[in-house]
């Protein structure tokens, strides 16, 4: 397979761990890229081996040997530049989420589709043996019927001048590491009738910044009657990337299902047995780019895709009024 040939958007740190190493083990090509200071991008290409550095973010949208764009960059700019790599007519594999709020995620979908362009949201941990696992459990009827699952993202705070504290770049803990939570209850959907609905959020601001939150908990339902659990923080002592399933039978849980490199456990306790599996340290990015490659080299299905980031965008836009705040601004330009 003709490996891809990405330019990436900013030499922001998760860069390094999501594209650069996944890079170099499924054999793609990083041809470019440019950040806003142009000593950080020459240092990141000569760490990564990105073939070359551009002045601009722009001059990487142009550059004729790009295919793909990986955006790395806050929050509030991934819708920006979302569409203006889909106008230069490349594929697109962003950071999550994917834009500010439902609304701009619509208009990344739809200019999407116009250019015959495909964006894929980078919910990582989807494509891992340990979230294949958790899946697997529930569609063999190991854990019987699905009664609840909870979902957690607790992080300690980020310094208090990061751009996650910001409004004005669509920060806040639900954007930032809530989003997986929401998103994984969203993945449920085949084993539990159907999408889930929000019941009710409630959120507490982040001291001296209005409007941001710190904390955001919600309780869903599924249309089967099971109920989910989701409780995110940027406050937390200690970090807690965790998702639980609970059926008629018994239950799994994952320590850490977002991280899986760090603890890629399943454990599954039923009425009968207890066990433990270990389902492999391969990052989950690396799994997420060979989904990418296969699916703009073979048109293999992708479950990430525009699509799927609006139906998740609406839901926390949805958990953001029910938690008496507003959705993140789109960035004025």
């Amino acid at each position: 397979m003709e490996p891809l040939r990405i330019g990436i958007l900013g030499a922001a740190r998760i860069a390094g761990r999501a594209i650069a190493e996944p890079a170099r083990l499924t054999g793609a090509r990083l041809v470019a890229v440019a950040a806003r200071d142009r000593d950080r991008a020459e240092a990141f290409a000569a760490e990564h081996g990105v073939e070359r550095v551009h002045p601009t973010y722009d001059d990487v949208l142009a550059d004729p040997e790009v295919e793909a764009i990986y955006n790395p960059l806050a929050n509030a700019l991934h819708g920006p530049w979302n569409l203006k790599a889909i106008a230069a007519g490349k594929h697109v594999l962003t950071e999550k989420p994917s834009a500010s709020n439902a609304t701009e995620a619509a208009l990344v979908r739809d200019a999407a589709a116009e250019r015959g362009v495909t964006v894929m949201e980078g919910f990582h941990y989807l494509f891992h043996p340990v979230t294949r696992r958790l899946h697997e459990l529930l569609a063999k009827g190991e854990l019987g019927e699905l009664q609840h699952v909870e979902t957690t993202m607790v992080m300690p705070p980020p310094a208090d001048d990061d751009p996650r504290w910001s409004l004005a770049l669509a920060g806040g803990a639900l954007m930032d590491v809530g989003c997986y939570a929401l998103h994984a209850q969203r993945s449920i959907a085949p084993w539990a009738g159907g999408v889930p609905r929000l019941v009710s959020a409630r959120a507490g601001e982040r001291k001296r910044v209005p409007g941001v939150d710190e904390w955001l908990n919600a309780d869903l339902e599924f249309p089967s009657g099971a109920t989910g659990a989701v409780r995110t923080s940027m406050g937390a002592e200690t970090l807690d990337f965790s998702i639980k399933l609970v059926g008629t039978r018994g239950e799994a849980f994952a320590p850490s299902f977002v991280l899986p490199h760090n603890d890629d456990r399943v454990i599954v306790t039923t009425k009968e047995d207890h066990w433990v599996e270990h389902l492999g340290r391969k990052s989950s990015y690396a799994y997420q780019l060979e989904a990418f490659a296969a699916h703009l080299r073979n048109g293999a299905a992708l479950p990430t895709d525009a699509d799927d980031a609006v139906a998740t965008m609406q839901l926390i836009d949805e958990a953001y009024v029910a938690a008496g705040l507003l959705p993140r601004p789109t960035l004025e330009s």
